[in-house]
């Protein structure tokens, strides 16, 4: 009896650790694979939270990964603009600093070819490389720009929104 008591209890115990393992195994592997989002991102959230809100719901996407979204295209509208138009629509959008520093770094590795071209090739380009770190299709660029217009033309003005558009386009 004890002999068989002794392998009962290890049989147990056995198949308890496996599942536990198992499970943590998994949550480790999810966490691997989750996209890389800046720490600014839930700033950037709580800054602006009707406008991570819009953008989530069209992108199906995190209100973190919107945040990140709107900082890489309104960073795209900044380099393209003069400093008084984008004044115009940073004032517009309320946390805009906080949307641009959630934006992923489109730097990439020095020596890099694809990084190299996105860089250079600058924009919309640029947008979509930051969109792919943020773990979003680089098509989605596509569906952010009219929400971010939209949303920039309510708080600014047409005119404004206006801005914005051709700076993106």
């Amino acid at each position: 009896m004890t002999w068989n008591r002794y392998l009962g209890l290890t049989c147990v115990a056995l198949l308890a650790a496996v599942p536990a393992n198992d499970r943590t195994a998994r949550a480790a592997g999810l966490q691997a694979q989750a996209p890389a989002v800046p720490p600014a991102a839930e700033a950037a959230v709580k800054a602006s939270p009707d406008l991570t809100a819009a953008l989530s719901k069209e992108l199906g996407a995190t209100p973190e990964q919107s945040a990140g979204a709107a900082g890489a295209l309104f960073g795209v509208a900044k380099k393209s603009m003069k400093a008084a138009d984008f004044a115009q629509v940073a004032k517009a959008v309320p946390g805009m600093a906080a949307l641009l520093k959630a934006a992923p770094s489109t730097a990439g590795k020095k020596g890099d070819p694809v990084s190299a071209l996105a860089g250079s090739a600058g924009g919309i380009a640029a947008a979509a490389e930051a969109f792919s770190k943020l773990g979003l299709s680089p098509d989605m660029v596509a569906k952010a720009i009219p929400v971010l217009t939209s949303f920039v033309s309510k708080s600014g003005g047409a005119n404004v929104g206006n801005l914005l558009a051709a700076a993106l386009k």
